[in-house]
């Protein structure tokens, strides 16, 4: 971590502003899953145990720089007071008038949420004048929304130079750490196992990996895309036609880098994905009237072989439609293994989380990241603005 931390400011009778990622699903005007705010707690415990004065902020949704009302921050503040087990006070703007006032009524030990920052149109364009208007609400800034980090915008990135001291959060700190034993010291043999939808978001992580990994596992729909670039016939299965030369590509990197690229052999297939009457192929090929649901159980005693003997496994992106209980057997299976195997084990990428809060596998693994895309950033090499706006620690 070459970020300071909260540990290196002493925010005692100080206003501090902590950016949050409290960019929580809400259903019927309340929080439905509450892990980013639960999250967020070993910060804001530790500032208000050193007497402070907690300016909190955060994103929701994609509002465009208005205000949405079914996006409003206000159901966090409830869960959040309950989770902190103290009044959360809210602020119906996080600048102005009224984020002032709130802002001026704050004493030691006191919390206030602000309402959306997307809803201020400078926000996503990183706006300097948005910043200071920020800046003026406190006087330190943490940045503890890792989800987050990977955007420059005014609330990340801009405050952090408008305001100092600029340090990191307990989770910003850890997510760093742990992801960064997967760039620096992997234990061998470092498995990665990739699954989701697209390659187009995960081109550089691909890319990345295949300098650094010994075994690379592809599922999901992202499989058909490379078995297709090979030549094998995928039926009704997604491909992304615009990337078969990509695909293509990558395959003749791995096999000269000599990392094991391992893909499915055999598939769970359906009409459509709403559909019941499933099917294992015997084989590789999807027949032209069906498409690929999950992997087959064949391949989940390959990819469970290749994990099982791991020292280091990351997995990114669920390697079926999970969310529907016949395509889910590959993903579950697969997680478990990975749960279960003496490796250092990394879940990053939203969906991958999500999947294993539904099959209660939660507990086990290392570290699961709580950024998808910033995951994914970070993993390819690619900086992150959030961060590297914050103080340098002393060398």
């Amino acid at each position: 971590m070459r970020k300071k931390t909260i540990r290196d400011l002493d925010p005692a009778g100080k206003c501090v502003f902590v950016r949050v990622d409290f960019n929580v699903p809400l259903r019927e005007g309340s929080v439905a899953d509450d892990r980013r705010v639960r999250a967020a707690l070993p910060t804001l415990n530790h500032l208000l145990a050193a007497g402070a004065r907690l300016v909190c902020a955060s994103h929701l949704g994609r509002p465009g720089g208005q205000p949405v009302p079914e996006l409003t921050l206000r159901p966090v503040a409830d869960r959040l007071s309950r989770c902190l087990d103290r009044p959360v006070s809210f602020a119906t703007r996080s600048v102005g008038p009224e984020a002032r006032r709130a802002v001026g009524g704050l004493s030691p030990g006191d919390v206030l949420l602000l309402e959306n920052v997307r809803f201020e149109k400078g926000e996503k364009s990183n706006d300097v004048q948005l910043a200071l208007e920020f800046a003026s609400l406190a006087d330190a800034y943490v940045n503890d929304a890792f989800g987050a980090a990977h955007r420059a915008h005014a609330s990340t990135e801009a405050l952090a130079r408008q305001l100092r001291p600029a340090v990191a959060g307990l989770l910003m700190e850890k997510e760093v750490v742990s992801l960064s034993r997967l760039l620096d010291t992997p234990r061998r043999p470092y498995v990665a196992v990739l699954g989701g939808a697209k390659i187009a978001g995960k081109i550089d992580l691909i890319e990345n990996l295949l300098g650094r990994v010994d075994s690379l596992v592809v599922g999901g729909a992202m499989a058909h895309t490379f078995l297709h670039a090979r030549g094998v016939e995928v039926g009704q299965s997604r491909v992304d036609e615009e990337r078969l030369d990509l695909a293509r590509r990558l395959l003749r990197t791995a096999e000269e880098r000599g990392v094991n690229l391992t893909l499915p052999v055999d598939h769970v297939t359906a009409r459509s994905l709403d559909a019941t009457d499933t099917e294992i192929t015997d084989g590789v090929a999807i027949p032209a009237d069906r498409l690929g649901g999950d992997i087959g159980p064949r391949t989940v005693e390959r990819f469970i072989e290749v994990v099982s003997g791991a020292g280091t496994v990351l997995w990114n992106g669920p390697l079926g439609a999970f969310e529907h209980e016949p395509f889910a057997r590959g993903t579950r299976e697969l997680a478990g293994a990975i749960r279960a195997s003496s490796a250092y084990t990394v879940v990053g990428g939203g969906d991958s989380a999500a999947a294993l809060h539904q099959f209660d596998l939660e507990d086990g693994f290392d570290h699961i990241s709580t950024g998808g895309g910033a995951c994914l950033q970070f993993l390819s090499g690619r900086p992150l603005p959030g961060l590297d706006a914050l103080d340098n620690a002393e060398a």
